[in-house]
């Protein structure tokens, strides 16, 4: 293998790169219209433009990515993870044209992508699953039946996706007809069939994964596990390894399961094994992920392999020949994502101003964000993957403590403080976590450290900092003033649409709270609201938000529908 095309962006896009250059490999980057200037495009040996920004023309145009590699000369395509990744059709296409894929194939994809088949095949060979059906459910009856059945709550999930999306706890029956439309709703939405299938949903389950590697040759081997318990609406903020508190018994029990899962679909190249593991210490597989993870990073701290470079070797027909791998240390990865942690985790795209990363023993950072990178709201917000490692978890936790507050971000928010949170937390510490513990327990309130005190007045204000020196002690000191326009005017804040919280409202006015797409709208015009209504849900940055009505009064005014993309700030309803 000489030439691999990088069919992806971001972070990962990088980290390929990176790796496949000390491989002697040529790199070939595509590039949206949005990300001419991204790191990734500078790192690679040459660069070629997929198409317009919005990720639809760009980096999941199939037909774009194998034009490019057919004139490019790629020998192979690495699909990093996200768009194409679990793509079976994409990945038959690119074998079909002679080039590798470096990743499982087709059909190993496509079994283990639709979650009703892969649960099948995982009992086959004696991998424990939650109690649920396997046949996909059409109605709202049939979830209702099924709740009775196993006792809510229940789970319903999307069959051919992962990730969090086409995913809605149901607690009461009152609640199933909401929860089935939006599960079938997203799953269309993100994976492109609407198809969901019901199971018992766990309560406190811990999050559990296992990383394995499989060659041409029929030969597989478990890398260790890794704790992703620390989410929120479904989606990783910490993961770590080892697991806290899991047994040597635990972890073999693990492994076989996570290496049968594997050998039910005759998997190749690397793989991650999802599990749930309730209050008792049993597990039961969610699911498999068929490409690299994001928090492969903490395997890599542990074992000291590179996993990128093991799936070219292995794409390559190189035997696996490990042996008996044994992790050292402690590893914890903290997803440095653009949201905002005090307004409910709302995605923040704009750009960013300052970036500053942190270093030292120990650290590492995988990003792609530079001083003046516009974060954009057509892909993921995530910026960068803060890593660290220690000899014991007590010293990675320290370790991570100093790096975030080493990390300096300005110009947009991020999930920095969530992380800090996280490791002051005593459950944390005791790992006692579980995955919805980040939001049944934990809370940031009173610990801003930006919040502005609330002035009178009608300005716009902006935060401003300086350095001063009192008595030879260096003091950096905050301060917030009116923003001047162009011509030296202070700007004046324009009446009823000063900020509201998290859905932009005031006096009856609700706006939108970032640039995205209103994927649904709960009510019409003339319809009557109380306070916490939804109005309708606004999807950014792969996220679906609520947007509620902080008024009680009649809907007089309804600007938006399906399909429509607003700004922020733009008016969506007004409330009288």
């Amino acid at each position: 293998m000489k030439s691999l095309l990088i069919a992806n962006r971001g972070e990962i896009a990088v980290r390929i790169i990176r790796t496949a250059r000390e491989m002697g490999i040529r790199t070939i980057a595509v590039f949206s219209e949005l990300d001419r200037d991204a790191l990734h495009v500078e790192l690679a040996d040459e660069a070629w433009n997929v198409g317009g920004a919005p990720a639809a023309e760009s980096y999941l145009n199939q037909e774009s990515i194998l034009r490019i590699a057919h004139d490019a000369g790629a020998e192979a395509i690495h699909p990093g993870y996200g768009f194409l990744s679990e793509n079976p059709g994409f990945a038959r296409a690119v074998a079909e044209t002679g080039v590798i894929w470096v990743g499982p194939s087709g059909e190993a994809i496509e079994a283990m992508g639709d979650k009703i088949t892969s649960r099948r095949n995982a009992e086959a060979y004696g991998v424990p699953t939650v109690p649920g059906i396997t046949d996909p459910v059409r109605t709202v009856e049939e979830v209702e039946a099924l709740g009775e059945e196993f006792g809510y709550p229940v789970a319903i999930k999307a069959a051919h996706g992962g990730g969090g999306k086409g995913l809605r706890v149901v607690w009461a029956r009152d609640e199933v007809a909401d929860a089935f439309e939006g599960a079938r709703r997203e799953a269309d939405a993100y994976f492109g069939n609407p198809e969901v299938y019901v199971e018992k949903y766990l309560e406190r389950p811990r999050h559990i994964e296992a990383q394995v590697l499989f060659d041409t040759h029929g030969n597989g081997v478990f890398l260790g596990e890794r704790d992703c318990s620390v989410q929120r609406r479904h989606q990783k903020l910490i993961e770590e390894t080892p697991s806290p508190g899991l047994t040597a018994k635990q972890r073999k029990t693990l492994a076989k399961a996570a290496l049968d899962a594997g050998r039910s679909c005759d998997y190749v190249n690397a793989g991650t094994v999802e599990f749930l593991m309730d209050q008792n210490g049993d597990f039961y597989f969610l699911e498999m992920n068929t490409r690299l993870q994001v928090e492969h990073t903490v395997t890599e701290m542990v074992t000291g392999l590179d996993l990128v470079a093991w799936q070219l070797r292995i794409a390559n027909g190189e035997r696996l020949e490990l042996g008996e791998v044994e992790p050292r240390g402690h590893a914890i990865e903290f997803r440095i994502n653009a949201e905002d942690p005090y307004q409910g985790y709302l995605p923040t795209p704009g750009q960013v101003v300052e970036w500053e990363e942190p270093a030292g023993p120990g650290v590492r950072v995988d990003s792609w964000i530079r001083p003046g990178t516009a974060v954009s709201q057509y892909y993921d917000n995530l910026m960068a993957k803060l890593v660290v490692w220690a000899p014991d978890r007590e010293s990675a936790i320290s370790r991570g403590r100093r790096a975030l507050q080493e990390f300096t971000v300005q110009g947009v928010s991020t999930t920095i403080p969530a992380h800090l949170a996280v490791l002051d937390h005593e459950d944390f510490v005791s790992g006692r976590h579980y995955t919805k513990w980040m939001e049944d327990v934990v809370s940031l309130e009173g610990t801003s450290p930006d919040a502005a005190p609330a002035l009178p007045g009608e300005e716009d204000l902006i935060r401003r900092d300086v350095t001063v020196e009192i008595g030879g002690r260096r003091f950096r000191v905050a301060y917030w003033a009116p923003e001047p326009t162009a011509g030296g005017q202070i700007r004046r804040r324009p009446p009823k649409l000063a900020a509201g919280g998290p859905t932009g409202v005031s006096d009856g006015v609700i706006s939108a709270p970032m640039q995205g797409t209103i994927v649904k709208v709960h009510v019409k015009a003339g319809e009557s609201v109380r306070v916490g209504d939804p109005i309708c849900v606004l999807e950014a940055m792969k996220m679906e938000n609520e947007v509620a009505s902080a008024t009680e009064g009649d809907v007089v005014d309804l600007r938006v529908e399906p399909g429509d993309t607003v700004a922020a700030g733009q008016v969506i309803a007004i409330v009288k």
